[in-house]
C-alpha cells in the first residue's frame, strides 16, 4: 500500500537524461545537479547561449538547441541524440514553460498561442518523439513539470494556469497508461521559484525559493519514486487542502487571498 509509485531514482551516474527547458530556471539548476551526480545529459531550449552557460563545457552535457514548439524540431533532435548516444534518453525532463500574469480580460491571442504551444503542445510533440524507444525498451521515465497553478483556477493566470492544469491531468493519464509497461511517469508542482518569469509578478510570493532549492527538492523526490513532487510543502500543503473545500468556500477562500 505504501510502496513507492515510481522507480527510486537513487543512482544517477550514467544515467542519461534528456533536459527540455535547460537554458535558465528550474530546468538549468536541475541539469547542473544531475551533471554534479554523474548523470549524462542533453541540454535543449532556443537559447543555444543559455544552454552553454548551463553545461559550462562539461564533459557529460550535450548542447541540442531546438524549439520546443515545433513537433520536427522535436524528431531532428532525438535523431541526433540517438545518433551521439546510441540509444533513445533513458529519461526525459520537460521544463520548457512561460507565463505572462494576465487577466481574463487582458486576453491576446498571440501570447495565449505562444503560451499553450509552450506549456502544453511541446509536452505532446516530444512524447511522440520518445516514448516508442521507451516502450522498446521497457526502462525509463517522463517528468512533467507543471505547477502548483494547475490545481485550481486562480486569478491572473488566466492561460498559464489552465496550460498546467492539463499537464496534471495528461500525467495522470500517463501514469495509468505507462506504469504497467515498465515507465515512470512523475509530476512536479513547484510553487513560487525565484526565476525571470516569476520577475513579472507584483504581488508577494509566499515560500519564494531559489532554482536550487527547486532542484533539489525535484532530485529528493525522483529518489522516494514520487508521483508528485510538491515543494516547498510548507505553501503547497494548503492549496492542496483548498481544492478538497465545497466550491462555495474554495471560491471564497480564493477572493479572500487573492484580492488586490
Amino acid at each position: 500500500m505504501f510502496a513507492a509509485l515510481n522507480p527510486q531514482i537513487r543512482q544517477w551516474q550514467g544515467k542519461k537524461v534528456w533536459i527540455v527547458g535547460a537554458s535558465s530556471g528550474i530546468g538549468a539548476a536541475l541539469a547542473k545537479e544531475l551533471l554534479s551526480l554523474g548523470a549524462e545529459l542533453a541540454l535543449s531550449a532556443r537559447s543555444e547561449g543559455g544552454l552553454q552557460k548551463t553545461a559550462q563545457g562539461h564533459v557529460n552535457a550535450l548542447v541540442l538547441p531546438m524549439d520546443a514548439t515545433h513537433a520536427y524540431e522535436w524528431r531532428q533532435a532525438h535523431a541526433r541524440l540517438k545518433s551521439h548516444w546510441g540509444d533513445s534518453p533513458y529519461w526525459v525532463v520537460f521544463c520548457a514553460g512561460v507565463y505572462r500574469p494576465e487577466h481574463s480580460w487582458e486576453l491576446s491571442s498571440a501570447s495565449t498561442q505562444n503560451t499553450l504551444q509552450t506549456n502544453l503542445a511541446s509536452v505532446f510533440f516530444g512524447i511522440e518523439a520518445v516514448l516508442p524507444g521507451m516502450l522498446q525498451r521497457q526502462e525509463g521515465g517522463l517528468v512533467l513539470v507543471a505547477s502548483v497553478a494547475g490545481y485550481m483556477g486562480l486569478p491572473n493566470a488566466t492561460v498559464y494556469g489552465p496550460s498546467k492544469a492539463a499537464l496534471i491531468n495528461l500525467a495522470e493519464l500517463l501514469y495509468a497508461e505507462l506504469h504497467p509497461r515498465g515507465l515512470g511517469v512523475y509530476l512536479v508542482n513547484p510553487g513560487f521559484v525565484k526565476t525571470r518569469l516569476t520577475e513579472r509578478n507584483d504581488f508577494p510570493m509566499p515560500a519564494l525559493q531559489s532554482p536550487e532549492q527547486a532542484a533539489r527538492a525535484i532530485v529528493a523526490g525522483l529518489a522516494r519514486g514520487q508521483f508528485e513532487i510538491s515543494f516547498p510543502k510548507r505553501f503547497t500543503w494548503w492549496l492542496q487542502l483548498v481544492r478538497l473545500l465545497p466550491q462555495r468556500w474554495r471560491f471564497a477562500v480564493i477572493s479572500h487571498t487573492t484580492k488586490p
